[in-house]
């Protein structure tokens, strides 16, 4: 998920931003690198609840009164791409803040391709719901549960990742857990917390993927070197404790 963010003057929620479709800020008609072994085109939801200051994606926080991608013509692209393309991802911003996610991926199933979803886990009710709509996800765990208000400037937003988490681990799809580190906002202590945690809820599959500072709008941690960070025996430790990992460097 690409990311910076500004905080909202108010939180976005489910409830209040309902519309009859999907809100769309981006789309990128292909790429190899959102959907694991699959050729895809990403759909760029709008809007997010939580402010993180490593998010590459300012501009998809706020919810606009008006789209500014129709959703029909995403979809008059996506039959374009049939053939050419195996899967559609919708990211965001937080793709689950948005009421109408579910037709959307109902709609785009139906073209034939393999869905995939890109989240934070910000709405576990919502997730529960299209779960099982959906062939991959990748959710992004952003601290060890207790210490997530530091990263989203939410409060109790750790335990509706938490549930989220739990949700994915349930339903028996495939999926990739991963985090963004940066050594201001997780020490090396925070990650290996959190990763003994994750190990400990049953999760296979896990990335640790280092802050880029590609348009992210935070010029503090712009500023501060990650030479030498992760520590290679941490990476070391982590990976032990998972039978798939990744690590992923800064591009």
């Amino acid at each position: 998920m690409n990311a910076s963010i500004s905080v909202n003057s108010a939180p976005v929620s489910p409830e209040n931003v309902a519309s009859r479709l999907l809100k769309v800020g981006g789309v990128t008609p292909f790429t190899a690198t959102d959907y694991p072994g699959k050729l895809a085109a990403v759909v760029f939801v709008q809007g997010c609840p939580w402010g993180c200051d490593y998010c590459h994606n300012p501009h998809l926080q706020v919810r606009t009164p008006d789209s500014p991608l129709d959703w029909n013509k995403i979809v008059a692209l996506l039959k374009r791409r049939v053939g050419l393309i195996d899967a559609v991802v919708f990211s965001g911003g937080e793709a689950t803040v948005d009421p109408a996610l579910q037709d959307a991926i109902i709609e785009v199933s139906e073209l034939g391709f393999d869905v995939g979803l890109h989240s934070a886990g910000a709405y576990p009710k919502r997730l529960e719901e299209i779960l099982p709509l959906l062939d991959w996800v990748g959710l992004d765990i952003k601290a060890p549960f207790d210490s997530y208000g530091r990263i989203t400037r939410i409060p109790d937003s750790g335990r509706h990742a938490l549930q989220s988490a739990a949700a994915v681990l349930a339903s028996g799809i495939a999926y990739e857990f991963r985090t963004t580190i940066h050594p201001s906002l997780l020490a090396e202590d925070d990650i290996l917390q959190l990763a003994h945690t994750l190990s400990g809820m049953g999760v296979q599959n896990y990335a640790l993927q280092l802050f880029r500072a590609q348009g992210c709008g935070n010029a503090q941690l712009n500023a501060v070197s990650t030479v030498g960070y992760p520590a290679a025996d941490l990476v070391q430790r982590v990976a032990t404790l998972f039978p798939h990992f990744t690590l992923r460097q800064a591009e």
